[in-house]
């Protein structure tokens, strides 16, 4: 079942403070970049994991610099593999909040996000990362109690292979050990990226979500 914007309570995470540090993974790509992008708007320091630094080396500079931060450069780029649980804990160790835009047309789906799910839940809990939201798809929204987007008959089939790699994703964030307190963003149909990181740093800066699904498509319910 797809949960939506049920919000809950719980402490704030970078609401109040300026530079909160964030570790993104997947940064090289479009959700990732509007993600880096957005935190750094914000004051937030980021960590841009991204597999080959030498290909986005512009998300260290200006152009994703925002405002001033004392103790260091605003964004940190950095290789790391998001399947490794000991790459994700040596990126995460010192941050707040983990974010999980990860795509890779090269492997398999399931492989990808069932091995991301299982490494970062791994490696956050050694890292000591509390917060962890990741990038899901619309396909995973419910349009009827316990049916899916992409559970209708006439859905195309690699798309629906597609889908179902980032629902094992979800799966194994929710099985096995508990590991962070973790969200998962199903954007609209019709993404747009910058309105999706915009929510994802609401999201972080005033948590409502835990352990469940956020339908950015949803009617927004008690959001602060």
């Amino acid at each position: 079942m797809t949960e939506t914007r049920t919000k809950t309570s719980a402490p704030r995470v970078g609401a109040e403070h300026l530079g909160t540090d964030i570790v993104i993974f997947g940064a090289g790509g479009r959700a990732g970049r509007a993600l880096v992008r957005e935190a750094r708007s914000r004051g937030h320091r980021v960590t841009a994991v991204v597999r080959d630094p030498d290909q986005h080396a512009d998300l260290a500079g200006p152009d994703f610099a925002g405002p001033h931060l004392p103790g260091g450069p605003g964004v940190r780029l950095l290789a790391g593999d998001v399947t490794d649980p000991r790459a994700v804990a040596a990126a995460a160790t010192g941050h707040a909040v983990a974010i999980s835009a990860v795509y890779r047309p090269d492997i398999p789906a399931e492989s990808l996000y069932v091995g991301a799910a299982r490494a970062l839940k791994d490696g956050l809990t050694r890292a000591g990362t509390g917060r962890l939201l990741v990038i899901g798809i619309a396909t995973l929204a419910e349009t009827a109690p316990g049916v899916r987007i992409l559970d209708a008959p006439d859905f195309p089939e690699p798309a629906r292979t597609f889908s179902l790699g980032h629902a094992a994703g979800l799966e194994a964030l929710r099985s096995g050990t508990p590991g962070p307190d973790w969200v998962m963003v199903l954007p609209p149909m019709e993404i747009d990226y910058a309105a999706c990181a915009r929510s994802v740093l609401d999201e972080i800066e005033h948590p409502a979500h835990h352990r469940s699904v956020l339908n950015l498509a949803a009617p927004a319910v008690g959001r602060s």
